[in-house]
């Protein structure tokens, strides 16, 4: 299993746990620890990791933080853990304080579900107030996967994450300050667009006008860029289909005894392989039309459905399994609606993948 089925499994894991872990300490053994093995460390081994790791701050003696990963001896990550439901930004000045007492060039703080990188990008031996690596294992992204990887025992390297870690810090920032002026643009924001496209003079009533437009511009300018890459997406996967010839399909359609695949389902099809193809070979990802539904196979296994469409009554839906073969309806307006179910779509081909 490499290192992104490793994380896969975890954010499965962490989904399921959580709602029954009432305590820090149950926080702890279901789902930190099995992080820091995933990781690549053994935590049942006080030379790899250290729980109640002891740090003196000034005359305080014998203060503990959680855990302390040890490479060749030293500490290189503090790790300090809180219940999943805590706020972490409550208790970032708790890791400060051990953070310049000690070796270790980086800082983790985590609730089993969010975990923030810190290191001294700032002020040498001081830790930054402000993580430079943010993840959430219940919604990772592809790109922070490999930024997770650089902190694996195996990949281990002081100098190539502080490499990486200005970047991503100031990235980060910008990325959220973004997001704020596209959700809600601050009158500066909307003059600097407003003033390229009116001469005139901004008057109160005109930036109000001009907050609305520059809204819904950029709303319309992301959906636009969505949909292109879709429709990239989807001309990818089908260039990669092979070509049916008419004989072929009239072969099929006698060997199904009169069923017809049509140009939805198949769209379909292609769209669930675009999403599965993040987290498992779409090779294994087969179909299998039938009278009533279509069927979406992973290995060509009827017993290991990934979901069936129901594309040929008046209402369309698609209908997903978990790892129990237990069904959930989804009603449907488009083929994009599809993408509402990439959770429930993933979540059973790594099942599968992993069983």
């Amino acid at each position: 299993m490499d290192f992104r089925d490793q994380i896969n499994q975890l954010s499965n894991r962490v989904d399921k746990l959580k709602e029954n872990l009432q305590t820090e300490e149950a926080t702890k053994n279901a789902l930190i620890m099995p992080f820091l093995q995933s990781m690549g460390y053994d935590v049942f081994n006080p030379l790899e990791v250290m729980p109640e790791f002891t740090c003196d701050i000034g005359t305080k003696k014998g203060e503990k933080i959680d855990y302390a990963v040890f490479k060749d001896g030293d500490p290189i990550i503090l790790v300090e853990c809180k219940h999943w439901k805590q706020d972490l930004t409550l208790h970032d000045n708790q890791l400060l304080r051990y953070f310049h007492v000690s070796k270790a060039k980086f800082g983790l703080l985590t609730n089993g579900i969010m975990y923030k990188f810190y290191t001294d990008l700032e002020t040498p031996n001081k830790m930054d107030e402000k993580p430079f690596l943010e993840i959430n294992l219940l919604d990772i992204k592809n790109n922070q996967v490999e930024e997770l990887k650089k902190f694996h025992k195996a990949y281990f390297d002081v100098e190539n994450i502080l490499s990486s870690a200005n970047e991503l810090k100031y990235t980060s920032e910008l990325k959220s300050i973004i997001n704020k002026e596209f959700s809600n643009p601050s009158p500066e924001f909307v003059k600097l667009f407003a003033k390229q496209v009116y001469e005139g003079v901004i008057t109160n009533k005109l930036l109000d006008q001009f907050t609305t437009l520059v809204r819904k511009s950029v709303s319309g300018l992301i959906s636009d860029i969505i949909s292109d890459r879709l429709k990239t997406a989807l001309k990818t996967e089908t260039s990669k289909v092979e070509e049916v010839t008419e004989q072929e399909t009239e072969t099929e359609i006698i060997d199904n005894k009169g069923v017809i695949t049509t140009e939805e389902e198949k769209e379909g099809f292609m769209i669930i392989k675009a999403i599965l193809r993040e987290v498992v070979d779409v090779s294994r990802v087969a179909y299998r039309d039938a009278q009533s539904y279509f069927a979406v196979l992973f290995d060509d296994n009827n017993r290991k459905p990934i979901c069936r469409l129901y594309f040929n009554g008046s209402k369309k839906y698609i209908v997903t399994f978990d790892e129990n073969k237990k069904e959930t309806r989804h009603d449907i307006e488009s083929l994009d609606d599809i993408y509402n179910y990439q959770t429930e779509l993933k979540n059973i081909a790594i099942y599968y993948t992993n069983s």
